[in-house]
């Protein structure tokens, strides 16, 4: 090989060594900036939510699956939050997107389908998510109210 085009392959592996390296750069720092906005929204969600609305939005045709992520969640809240229910601390609903009185709260959750949402109110601000790991739950009733029991809790700070 000529020594031009060995000095020109040099070239073009130093280039691209650096572009590299200004790329892993920006990342790292994009990857940190997002950590610390985790780290702010952790510092919210640890405090203890007034109110925890727990949501499934369903269509008026339902399968079996969403039918039983209702009832187990509805079954969750009663067994194992009665005086949070009492004192109007939490609060289930099934809500029927297809129906013209639903569509409201349905857009403020962005809810275009069955879904179980949970929004956990602190300091009166609304920190809605939803919930898709109930879904693999739903074969096993214990697994499901232990896995939202705990979830639940965790929004009051217990």
């Amino acid at each position: 090989m000529k020594k031009t085009n060995i000095a020109l392959i040099i070239g073009i592996i130093v280039v691209v060594g650096i572009a590299l390296f200004a790329l892993k750069n920006n990342r790292s720092e994009a990857r940190s900036s997002a950590d610390k906005t985790t780290q702010e929204n952790m510092s919210v969600q640890n405090k203890p939510a007034e109110k925890v609305q727990v949501f499934l939005f369903h269509s008026t045709k339902r399968c079996a699956t969403c039918i039983a992520i209702g009832k187990l969640a509805g079954e969750t809240v009663s067994e194992f939050f009665q005086s949070e229910l009492r004192d109007g601390k939490i609060e289930f609903r099934e809500i029927n997107i297809d129906l013209p009185e639903n569509k409201e709260l349905a857009q403020k959750f962005k809810a275009t389908g069955s879904a179980l949402y949970l929004n956990a109110i602190t300091a009166g601000a609304n920190n809605i998510s939803q919930d898709t790991k109930v879904w693999q739950l739903t074969s096993n009733e214990t697994q499901f109210k232990s896995y939202l029991k705990d979830k639940l809790n965790n929004y009051f700070g217990k």
